[in-house]
């Protein structure tokens, strides 16, 4: 099935999937303390879940560079003589940095109690914040020859896992206030359809997408990765919390929170499943 295929080692490993997953929470951390200034609801988190969201980017940036075999390379993003703009990973390298810059402008300006530049540093840090999903997504998307990764669905994909992630650490940090879990829980639920919806079609395209595909498809549904894409990330990461927040178990603050933790469990197996399952076909033949 697999004799026309070129395969070559795997070059994202698995620390890969945890960077995804940190800068996906950052982000709608991010999104979530900015809400704070247009919601009130969402007052109550509007630092707690920028310091957070500002420690899990110093993580992500911190394994980013790590994974590097020469990590003092990292630099040269600062240099737009040396970037290559055609990449997806230098935009992705310029809107960590900018997002970066924001973050600590937008949390001198709460700081001061300077409410007219924090809100405007709010829309702006958010649509950076954005961007991060995005452009993971993006950075798999155009690998011509990965099935799984190249579809236009991977950058909304990884947006949607964002916001599921983020809401689900978001609802730990609401310490009970009613309206803000019940907000929060509307978004887990419909993110999380919204994510089950894509990743079905997903299924469906790489079932049917040509030899490649076929054995992608094998590999995701069956074995070690199956365990961990359907059994972790789709059955007990997306469909349990869905139908645990849909009871009237879920309306709870015990229902809610348990259904957090399950989202982040699917929502990190989810990432490492598909990061892995668009080169795993390679490893197999010689």
């Amino acid at each position: 099935m697999g004799d026309y295929t070129v395969f070559h080692a795997v070059p994202w490993t698995g620390s890969y999937a945890i960077y995804f997953f940190v800068i996906g929470i950052a982000a709608a951390l991010f999104f979530f303390s900015a809400l704070g200034w247009y919601k009130e609801e969402y007052r109550p988190i509007r630092m707690s879940a920028f310091v957070l969201s500002f420690v899990l980017l110093v993580v992500g940036g911190v394994l980013l560079i790590a994974d590097l075999s020469q990590p003092g390379r990292f630099l040269n993003i600062l240099n737009p003589a040396y970037l290559n703009f055609h990449s997806p990973l230098a935009w992705g390298g310029l809107n960590l940095i900018s997002f970066g810059i924001v973050s600590v402008l937008y949390f001198l300006m709460m700081r001061g109690i300077n409410e007219g530049n924090a809100r405007k540093l709010a829309v702006l840090g958010s649509l950076l914040a954005a961007g991060l999903p995005i452009y993971t997504g993006f950075d798999l998307t155009v690998h011509q020859n990965r099935p799984v990764w190249n579809t236009p669905l991977m950058p909304i994909l990884f947006l949607g896992l964002s916001l599921v992630s983020g809401a689900a650490v978001a609802s730990f940090l609401a310490k009970g206030e009613a309206k803000l879990l019940a907000s929060l829980r509307q978004m887990m639920l419909w993110s999380a359809g919204g994510v089950a919806a894509m990743l079905i079609s997903l299924l469906g395209t790489t079932a049917y997408g040509g030899v490649g595909s076929e054995l992608t498809f094998m590999l995701l549904t069956s074995g070690t990765l199956g365990l961990i894409f359907v059994g972790i990330g789709m059955i007990a990461g997306l469909a349990a919390p869905i139908v645990l927040l849909l009871a009237p178990f879920g309306r709870q603050q015990v229902g809610i929170a348990l259904a957090a933790l399950l989202l982040l469990a699917g929502g990190m197996a989810l990432r490492y499943a598909i990061l892995v399952g668009g080169q795993i076909v390679q490893t197999q033949y010689f």
